[in-house]
């Protein structure tokens, strides 16, 4: 095999491929083998030092949520037949499991008002990313116009990728409301603009006007065609909120870990995407569709596969290897679970529970809303005083409030931020726990002498 490909040594194909600036240089520091038993202990004892969401009370969200997930969904996801199949190459043997996708399309196209569907992708930041890259195939434009209210990580995965195919990136600030600016958002789409892009609701928890956003950005974009409006949307949300595809939107992606996927320390999850017809072709990864059989029978068929293990990689618009299928099995069971008056009492019973902790925690000392725009599930506060040091103490009291909004995002505006996410599994004692906590927590921190008192409690 080496003379066929004219080197001397596997050692040459090494430094032909690998850059001298990326090696490592030296063996790798690794301790010497272990007994399986020693091995499992000290496994066990990296786990003990997690912690989750089963040890704490936790208002964690930013993207990630601790809902409900019903044993159901264990049951049927950890079947071997959904469980253990690839790609489904054979349709004739893989029936089953190109129903789930179909299935699982067709609710994700109810649910965004968007009439067609892939059978998922990795997870929401590279869903985004994704579409960008939908849009530049569609009008072969350069200019990715986003809010500043998407998700962090989002906007990070979109200006990598986007970089990579040379893409300009360009960040629309949001207005003192926390909603985005409009105006900027007219400003910065030009005729060069192939998609413009938000979330709703926003990073911050605000619930943006989706269909003026569209609608301004189809009259500010020219040139080869209006550019393609793309929402990032929670899906959990959509049982109260217009659906995108009402809004004008072209393409909605989102992340779908709160559709029965549970934390699990970061993942798997999936991710979503829905899109109009004309963006049926350029959609990532696969897409099953129903047809009957030469007997007429009901069937299910890879109908698109855009990814390059399955055509020329040169005509490819994907290369996903293996979609989260079992991830988005998960999805389809849980809203089948809920039905359509269940999501809909659930969006109802977040958007109550959310009201109360928001006026329960913005009432406390040193603590304020950080806007007044509608929230569903998630909502910011600003508090005076350091919110690491905050959580710290919370956290000693077997609360995790919420997230840091300046570590995650990195903007100086965002200090004293911290987003707060409620689920069906914090109650109203769960409110109050919090309440008391934080309290007690930023207090502490506005004055020693308080911090001192609580210790000596």
């Amino acid at each position: 095999m080496l003379n066929a490909i004219g080197v001397g040594s596997v050692q040459e194909i090494f430094d032909r491929q690998i850059p001298e600036a990326v090696r490592l240089g030296r063996a790798l520091h690794l301790p010497d083998g272990l007994p399986e038993q020693e091995v499992y202990e000290h496994l066990r004892a990296l786990a003990a030092r997690n912690t989750s969401t089963e040890d704490e009370l936790s208002f964690m969200g930013a993207g990630m949520y601790d809902h409900y997930v019903p044993a159901l969904i264990d049951m049927l996801t950890e079947r071997s037949e959904f469980l253990t199949p690839y790609t489904p190459y054979q349709p004739e043997i893989s029936q089953g499991g190109l129903q789930v996708m179909f299935e699982y399309q067709t609710a994700i196209s109810e649910l965004t008002a968007l009439p067609v569907s892939n059978a998922s992708v990795y997870e929401g930041p590279s869903a985004v990313a994704a579409a960008g890259y939908l849009a530049k195939l569609h009008n072969g434009l350069r200019r990715l116009v986003v809010s500043a209210g998407v998700h962090p990580h989002s906007i990070e995965t979109l200006r990598t990728q986007a970089h990579g195919y040379g893409m300009e990136v360009v960040e629309v600030p949001l207005a003192s409301s926390y909603l985005t600016d409009e105006r900027a958002w007219r400003e910065a789409i030009d005729d060069d603009t192939s998609a413009a892009i938000f979330a709703q609701p926003n990073f911050y928890g605000a619930v943006e006007d989706a269909a003026a956003l569209s609608a301004a950005a189809k009259e500010a974009g020219g040139g080869a065609g209006a550019p393609v409006v793309i929402a990032q949307v929670d899906p959990i949300v959509l049982g109260i909120l217009a659906p995108p595809g009402d809004c004008g939107v072209d393409v909605a992606v989102g992340e779908g870990q709160s559709l029965g996927n549970r934390l699990d320390f970061g993942g798997p999850s999936f991710g979503f995407f829905a899109a109009r017809e004309e963006y049926l072709r350029r959609m990532p990864g696969r897409i099953a569709g129903e047809t009957t059989d030469v007997d007429g029978r009901r069937g299910f068929v890879l109908t698109l596969q855009t990814r390059e293990q399955h055509i020329r990689r040169d005509k490819a618009t994907s290369n996903i290897c293996t979609a989260q299928a079992l991830n988005a099995l998960a999805g389809v069971v849980y809203l089948t679970w809920l039905g359509r008056r269940g999501l809909v009492e659930l969006g109802e019973l977040l958007l109550a529970r959310t009201h109360y902790a928001r006026e329960r925690l913005s009432g406390l000392e040193g603590v304020e809303k950080l806007h007044d725009q509608p929230a569903i599930r998630e909502f910011a506060l600003r508090l005076d005083a350091d919110v690491a040091a905050v959580r710290r103490r919370c956290a000693l009291q077997g609360v995790n409030p919420g997230i840091d909004l300046q570590a995650l995002t990195g903007r100086a505006e965002d200090r004293g931020g911290l987003l707060v996410a409620i689920t069906e599994r914090r109650s109203r004692a769960d409110i109050d726990r919090l309440a008391e906590v934080l309290e007690l927590a930023v207090a502490a921190e506005r004055d020693p002498a308080v911090a001192d008192e609580t210790v000596a409690a």
